[in-house]
């Protein structure tokens, strides 16, 4: 079990990345769902062990990992977004390096613990190609082996999917899947269909503040029956949208949208609408939303009360 309690990280600034994050992670994949500047990133970094919290604590199966972060470092495997190879090596000869420079080692030596991984994760026919003429899902594959290698028992991927094609990405979604047992797989995005198709649990960060700790289902069954969609001339858009909280609008046929909208309990449907099934990015905007909202409200007040 991974548990953070209260977990506060203050930039210089002052900047609040992480004001009082808390979640219990448990094995399986967990979904962090976030937009750009939520605190994503922070929050990774520091499970991660790479940056120092504020305040607030993070244990691993009962660790301590703020006091000691050795202890998350000889049990993490880590995919960062933008992982850097040595193009002119090959998958084989760059895994071998990560494995040293990770202090992973066996009886029958690196060469044969980097020819599993890559078996692993369906590499092996690549293995003595050069890395500079992999795909985009071939490098995150072989990410991937190196954050592996040691049978961590946490492993953070972050943005993982970000510029695959979708042969690409569902061939991640079942590599992942596959190696989410018996080990905690932190899965931190802001692409919804990563979480929907993967993950049995899901957070919500925004503003570094936990807004939502829940499951993909119990996310959309609390908007279900309060979805509508219907269509908007391109020219009447911005004044809908200054009057619903729109999910989507998609431009169909160059002068009309497409559109989808929330309608809380006791405020109806907009004229012309018709209710819709509720997805899980419908989820994810109202529920940010709505956290900027209040937000915004609370910001409003103190502005007053000043």
């Amino acid at each position: 079990m991974l548990s953070i309690h209260n977990l506060v990280k203050i930039y210089p600034g002052p900047v609040n990345a992480l004001q009082g994050v808390s979640l219990n992670i448990g094995e399986g994949l967990f979904g962090l769902l976030g937009p750009n500047g939520a605190g994503k990133s922070t929050l990774m970094n520091t499970l991660a062990g790479l940056l120092e919290p504020t305040s607030g604590s993070v244990t691993l199966d009962g660790a301590d990992i703020v006091k000691d972060p050795r202890i998350v470092r000889r049990q993490l495997g880590y995919l960062p977004q933008d992982f850097g190879f040595f193009p002119d090596l090959t998958g084989l000869r760059m895994l071998e390096l990560m494995l040293k420079l990770k202090g992973v080692d066996g009886p029958g030596g690196r060469r044969k613990i980097a020819e599993a991984l890559l078996e692993r994760v369906n590499l092996s026919r690549a293995a003595k190609r050069k890395v500079s003429g992999y795909s985009g899902g071939m490098r995150q594959r072989l990410g991937l082996a190196q954050a592996i290698a040691g049978n961590p028992r946490l492993v953070i991927v972050d943005e993982p999917t970000a510029g695959l094609d979708p042969e690409e990405r569902h061939r991640f979604y079942r590599l992942l899947a596959e190696l989410a047992k018996n080990r905690i797989i932190l899965l931190s995005t802001h692409i919804v269909e990563d979480v929907a198709t993967l993950c049995p649990r899901m957070g919500v960060i925004q503003s570094g503040r936990v807004v939502a700790d829940t499951s993909p289902s119990a996310a959309r069954a609390a908007i279900d029956g309060h979805m509508f969609e219907g269509f908007i001339p391109d020219d009447q858009l911005d004044e809908f949208a200054r009057n619903h909280m729109m999910t989507s609008a998609i431009l169909s046929e160059g002068s009309t949208n497409r559109v989808r909208v929330h309608a809380p309990a006791g405020t109806g449907a907009p004229a012309g609408f018709v209710v819709s099934p509720a997805t899980l990015e419908d989820a994810y905007l109202v529920l940010i939303r709505s956290a900027r909202a209040t937000e915004n409200a609370a910001a409003a007040n103190a502005g007053v009360a000043a």
